[in-house]
């Protein structure tokens, strides 16, 4: 029974390790949300974010190894431990404070809500605390056996190789929304068609008695509190609710505005085809290699644009913009090109992939 317990837990590490080291850029955005102003106020830290993320990964990759394989058990289950109770404090944070709305433990594979991430980091530590207390007495020789060291040697290479694979070019197994063959109108339309739908909640107070209740909108105008003065709103405490739940997307921020503001997007996904040059950071780009892209795209038959947080940073092809996050959940190179036909995702790439084509 502790066996396939230890299975169990070895593999969740594993599979959440792996999600992450596919796109390591990916994470370090992440984690990059958590150091700024809005969270920890770490801004400091954003810079190294990338080597932060690389660290996390390697420990739950090597860790989850060495649990499945019983090297050094103790040490291992007690460093996970300490893995688990740093993770359960970010989550916990993210849920109480509702800051990060997508703790990113298992990438792009498998979203949780911050709640869903807190609970998903306790469960593991519990079930940790009953695997080192199932394993207080060794069954075996505290020396590693022949063999697991260089399978644990292979396994770190290989997970090193998926690593490079994804900061350097892009990730080997996209799990994003904006995968190669995705409709992104058909997309819209889905969301378009079944919207999800809100209601207003008023927190009431009885200024008689004292009693406080929560009522949506239409039992406030339908039970007429409105009429009762008695029954006061309370003031910052009207909320906006989901009522019923439609079709989610992360396609949904995809907004592309000219510089005025004016909304594009229609117009994009309706071209035969384009080809979209991303930059989520403008000050940090090699002007030279954006510049190089931008002549390279205007030599293909194609409408080309540029679509970046400034509106007047590229110098050959018209200017757009969109959220910083929003590019960054579709680009993980700075700049960075998406090919669209009629709508459909045909080719992305970093770019200078994109200028090593032949």
């Amino acid at each position: 029974m502790k066996a396939i317990l230890r299975y169990i837990v070895a593999l969740i590490f594993i599979a959440s390790g792996f999600v992450k080291a596919v796109d390591l850029k990916g994470f370090s955005f992440k984690l990059e949300e958590y150091f700024s102003p809005i969270v920890f106020n770490l801004p400091f830290l954003e810079k190294y974010a990338l080597a932060f993320s690389i660290i996390v990964v390697v420990l739950e990759l090597i860790l989850g190894f060495m649990l499945l394989m019983k090297i050094k058990l103790k040490l291992t289950l007690y460093a996970l431990i300490v893995l688990c109770v740093f993770f359960g404090f970010l989550t916990f944070y993210s849920a109480y404070y509702n800051v990060v709305t997508d703790c990113g433990c298992f990438g792009d594979a498998l979203k949780f809500t911050p709640w869903q991430s807190f609970w998903k980091d306790i469960t593991l530590l519990v079930l940790l605390l009953i695997l080192a207390v199932l394993y207080r007495k060794r069954e075996e020789d505290e020396k590693v056996r022949f063999g697991k060291l260089p399978l644990l040697v292979v396994f770190v290479l290989v997970m090193i190789f998926v690593m490079y694979r994804g900061i350097a070019h892009e990730p080997m197994i996209d799990f994003r929304a904006y995968s190669i063959g995705t409709d992104l109108a058909a997309e819209k339309q889905k969301i378009a068609q079944n919207p999800s739908e809100y209601k207003t909640f008023y927190s009431l107070k009885n200024s008689k008695t004292g009693e406080v209740k929560k009522v949506d909108q239409d039992e406030y105008i339908n039970k007429e509190y409105w009429k009762d003065t008695t029954w006061q709103i309370e003031d910052g405490k009207t909320t906006s609710e989901i009522s019923k739940k439609g079709y989610e997307s992360e396609i949904s921020k995809f907004k592309i505005e000219d510089v005025n503001g004016n909304p594009i997007t229609d117009e994009i996904l309706k071209e035969p085809r384009v080809i979209i040059v991303f930059t989520y950071k403008p000050k940090e780009a090699d002007a030279e290699l954006v510049k190089k892209t931008e002549t390279k795209a205007l030599s293909e038959k194609a409408k080309v644009i540029g679509v970046s947080t400034n509106p007047n940073f590229y110098k050959q092809i018209s200017n757009y913009m969109m959220d910083e996050i929003a590019i960054k959940t579709i680009a993980r190179s700075n700049p960075f090109v998406l090919v669209l036909e009629k709508g459909k995702v045909v080719e992305k790439l970093g770019a200078k992939d994109y200028l090593n084509q032949d």
